[in-house]
């Protein structure tokens, strides 16, 4: 179980750098605006600071699920654990928060939501059976 929480880790954290380049990179891109709802260059263009900081955001959360996965591999499990729960747990109640702003966002908060969840359950049970 604990090596598929880390496939899981793995996987969310390239989802929010992902999620980082359209926010904070692409931002201003008719392809990646849309993809946010964004229904104007304008608009994009107004809400670009924020998207930005919004994406620095979820890089730095890939890089503590990054970070935790390798202290774990390497041997320091307590705190490789502790940066992959605190990262993925994180990404999991930011998911929560985003199904609750609306009907229209539960796809975005599952497509967000469902690795780390998977993270953090199987990582959980791995570690209650070492």
């Amino acid at each position: 179980m604990v090596l598929a929480s880390l496939v899981f880790v793995l996987l969310a954290a390239l989802l929010h750098v992902y999620i980082f380049t359209m926010e904070s990179i692409t931002w201003t891109r008719p392809a990646t605006w849309k993809r946010f709802s964004i229904t104007s260059q304008e608009d994009a263009d107004t809400t670009r600071p924020l998207a930005y900081n919004q994406g620095f955001y979820n890089l730095f959360l890939a890089v503590g699920a990054l970070t935790g996965t390798g202290a774990v591999a390497l041997g320091h499990a307590a705190v490789g654990w502790t940066l992959v729960l605190s990262s993925c747990g994180s990404m999991l109640l930011a998911s929560v928060v985003l199904a609750l702003s609306g009907r229209k966002y539960l796809r975005a908060a599952a497509t967000q939501g469902v690795t780390p969840l998977l993270a953090v359950v199987l990582g959980v049970l791995g570690l209650l059976t070492a």
